[in-house]
């Protein structure tokens, strides 16, 4: 039983070394040119516009300003993020 323990212990440490010296890959993601180069400041963060849509001030339901921005897509058809 000894014996099976120590023989289970070398194999695990020679399988973290192994993993430890392996060089690990990058997979960064790669710009898809979908976004139209422009930012909008929305409440949910800083997002890029995406093609088709550009950035209005937002405001509230009685007309005020937010000081966010919401995308306005479509033709004006409907918003993201917000009221305009």
């Amino acid at each position: 039983m000894k014996a099976f323990v120590f023989v289970a212990a070398l194999a695990l440490v020679a399988t973290s070394a192994e993993a430890a010296t392996r060089k690990k890959s990058r997979n960064y993601a790669k710009p898809t040119g979908a976004t139209s180069g422009q930012i909008a400041c929305t409440q949910v963060g800083c997002l890029p516009v995406p093609r088709g849509c550009q950035p209005a001030p937002g405001r509230t339901w009685n007309g005020d300003p937010t000081g966010f921005d919401v995308m306005v897509c479509g033709g004006g058809a409907y918003t993201m993020y917000g009221r305009r």
